[in-house]
């Protein structure tokens, strides 16, 4: 019995591992500080010319450092808030629930 609770807690383990490493919020974190950060320096490179398109506003440099603060909440929220899957109890707890009410 303790060999099977071994390998439960080892599959645990790895599965909140896995659920971390799949979480959205990563992805749409890192994309958009990726994303801000080109967007920024091109709004730092702006020309006068640039300028002059958009009635002097560097919307560039808004746009990007608007998306460089989306992006670290989003990596921020996910430091505070993990994603954390369901623990086996929970599982048989839900499947046995469904099975008794129909």
């Amino acid at each position: 019995m303790s060999d099977y609770q071994h390998e439960v807690a080892e599959l645990e383990r790895e599965s909140a591992t896995a659920a971390r490493l799949f979480d959205v919020r990563r992805i749409i974190g890192g994309l958009f500080v990726v994303y801000g950060v080109i967007v920024t320096i091109a709004g730092v490179m702006a020309t006068e010319a640039d300028l002059k398109k958009a009635q002097n506003i560097n919307i560039n440099l808004w746009t990007g450092l608007g998306m460089l603060a989306l992006g670290l909440f989003f990596l921020v929220w996910m430091k505070l808030r993990p994603a954390v899957p369901p623990t086996a109890e929970e599982l048989a707890e839900e499947s046995g629930g469904g099975a008794g009410e129909g």
